[in-house]
């Protein structure tokens, strides 16, 4: 997977060494990268931090459907349709983003003349789609500790780093954040949290969170 999405970085930055316009972007936490209904007129490859992409619902409530780690490629509705088409999803910087982006029709031509730069993007988009699933199957959840809980084990498996206690989570997170991605309250998660610590469950230093044993932690609240 990795050498997979190193290729994705790379071949973007070879792009944009040659005649595609590559434009550099950069969000702080909480702005909108593009809002459901916005013309998809731009491709979008995540260089460093993460994003958050969510449906907005006509009552209001907004749903978190993928949380996209660096080098994941977005706003591809355009490309998998074959013609225009308005965003689908609520983009949102979770954390302080760095982007690249290219003109749809850039993009287009790019995937024409590199096939190989489409089986990558496929590849991508595959993982995606599994990640959606699994915050699906978060959120039927009812039970708020339960989806905190698989939550957790989702940035563990996409964001998790090896520490000498366990599997640290490489983002800093708020509790105002993690309650804004599972649909709950910052109070709650506060308390949550505190419930996981209490149990030696978890630890959190600086703002990120250290998963003492990912099999126990899912195994406590199955």
């Amino acid at each position: 997977m990795l050498a997979n999405e190193n290729s994705l970085l790379t071949m973007f930055r070879e792009l944009g060494s040659g005649k595609l316009p590559l434009q550099i972007e950069q969000f702080e936490r909480g702005k909108t990268i593009f809002f459901p209904g916005d013309p998809a007129e731009r491709v979008y490859l995540l260089v460093k931090g993460a994003v958050k992409l969510s449906r907005v619902y006509e009552s209001g409530e907004e749903i978190t459907v993928a949380l996209l780690r660096e080098n994941s490629v977005f706003g591809v509705l355009s490309l998998l349709t074959g013609q225009r088409s308005d965003r689908f999803y609520h983009a949102v910087a979770f954390t302080p983003v760095q982007l690249f982006s290219v003109p749809i029709e850039f993009m287009q031509k790019a995937l024409l003349e590199r096939p190989e730069l489409a089986n990558v993007m496929l590849q991508g988009l595959s993982s995606r789609i599994l990640q959606t699933e699994m915050m699906i199957e978060t959120l039927a959840h009812r039970d708020m500790g339960s989806r905190l809980v698989s939550f957790l084990l989702i940035l563990c498996r996409d964001f998790g780093v090896p520490s000498p206690d366990g599997i640290t989570i490489d983002l800093k997170l708020s509790h105002q954040a993690i309650a804004e991605a599972i649909g709950s309250t910052r109070v709650t998660v506060t308390r949550l949290l505190g419930d996981l610590r209490e149990s030696k469950l978890i630890a959190i230093h600086k703002k990120r969170i250290t998963v003492f044993n990912p099999v126990s932690l899912s195994q406590q609240f199955s």
